[in-house]
């Protein structure tokens, strides 16, 4: 769509992330459909904004103004957007050439409000962001995206921020927040992201599951309650996920671990607790009844299958669904309680 101008909003909270914030925003500054501007909001972190500022020239560099997350990280950078319609990227993610042309194909239609593209895993092992700042992405992606461990099933490839088996390209209730844009116009209807809902990198996890200790929560589901509610205030607004915009999302060691696994299930459960609190359990929870009850159990099959065709690892597939089921629906039980 010749034209239409992307404001993109990254957000980024860590001097840990230098390199992935730079791979970043070099593929976004090669976008076959160039942005009208990248902002880049910083979360809380006043040496982390003035080193990116300095090191950043052409991009703009704000701090966070609202609380502490990434809510409040976006609707500081909707606010400061000029663009036809907001994009937001990950600051551990790059993209494709053609993620924003693909964008812009979908705004031709008046009724989309908002479009969503494929997040794909860049395992441990993958390319360093140090190289993939230093040259321009191909649109093959990069060189190496790792090795996924062999018990990770890809229908919870939402645990690492990425796109899961049985999301099929076209109209959805939600988008997924590190590869999502939305025309900027929508943003007064729907209110903003509820800075009470989705991912703290300051707040401390207190989840009562075995082996778990102090660290940060990984909770989510802050664009969820966002498209809920944009589309029960604006009911003919549509939603789409369009598989032709592709980023890649780095996922580091420490959340290919089984440990990190079930943590992320469980504050996904007390997340979609927050959300259905907000906009109703109907709406909350209608793609996931759909995941559980199908996309789910032909998964756990298929891992079993592929054991007794000789992958032994299939069976750990298969028990990590059923347990990544069951610690969802445990840290629901326990948010749906109020006791968090």
């Amino acid at each position: 769509m010749t034209g239409f101008r992307f404001s993109v909003v990254i957000c980024a909270f860590t001097e840990r992330r230098w390199d992935d914030v730079h791979a970043a925003v070099a593929s976004v500054r090669a976008q076959r459909h160039a942005p009208e501007e990248i902002i880049l909001v910083v979360d809380h972190n006043p040496g982390l904004h003035a080193r990116l500022k300095e090191s950043l020239p052409d991009v703009t560099v704000l701090e966070n103004r609202e609380a502490r997350g990434l809510s409040g990280g976006k609707n500081t950078g909707v606010e400061a957007a000029r663009g036809d319609a907001v994009a937001f990227l990950d600051d551990d993610a790059v993209a494709a050439p053609d993620w924003l042309a693909a964008f812009a194909g979908r705004y031709a239609d008046p009724r989309v409000a908002g479009a969503g593209g494929l997040t794909l895993p860049m395992w441990p092992g993958s390319t360093p962001s140090a190289e993939l700042a230093a040259y321009p992405m191909p649109a093959s992606g990069p060189a190496s995206t790792g090795r996924r461990p062999r018990w990770f099933p890809e229908e919870f490839d939402w645990t690492v921020g990425c796109t899961y088996r049985g999301l099929a390209p076209g109209p959805v209730r939600n988008l997924m927040g590190g590869n999502a844009s939305f025309r900027r116009e929508v943003f007064p209807i729907a209110g903003g992201f509820d800075s009470g809902i989705g991912r703290s990198f300051h707040s401390v996890d207190s989840s009562p599951l075995k082996g778990a200790h102090p660290r940060p929560r990984p909770l989510g589901c802050e664009e969820t309650e966002f498209c809920i509610r944009l589309r029960q205030r604006s009911p003919d607004s549509e939603l789409v996920y369009d598989d032709r915009a592709v980023i890649w999302h780095r996922v580091p060691a420490e959340r290919a671990r089984f440990a990190y696994f079930r943590e992320r299930c469980y504050a996904e459960g007390l997340s979609k607790a927050l959300v259905t609190r907000s906009v109703g359990s109907r709406d909350g929870l209608a793609s996931e009844r759909a995941h559980a009850l199908k996309t789910l159990p032909l998964g756990a099959l298929h891992g079993v299958g592929d054991a007794f065709r000789g992958d032994p690892s299939g069976l750990g597939r298969a028990a990590a669904i059923s347990v990544g089921l069951a610690c969802t629906a445990w840290g629901y039980a326990v948010g749906a309680r109020g006791a968090s």
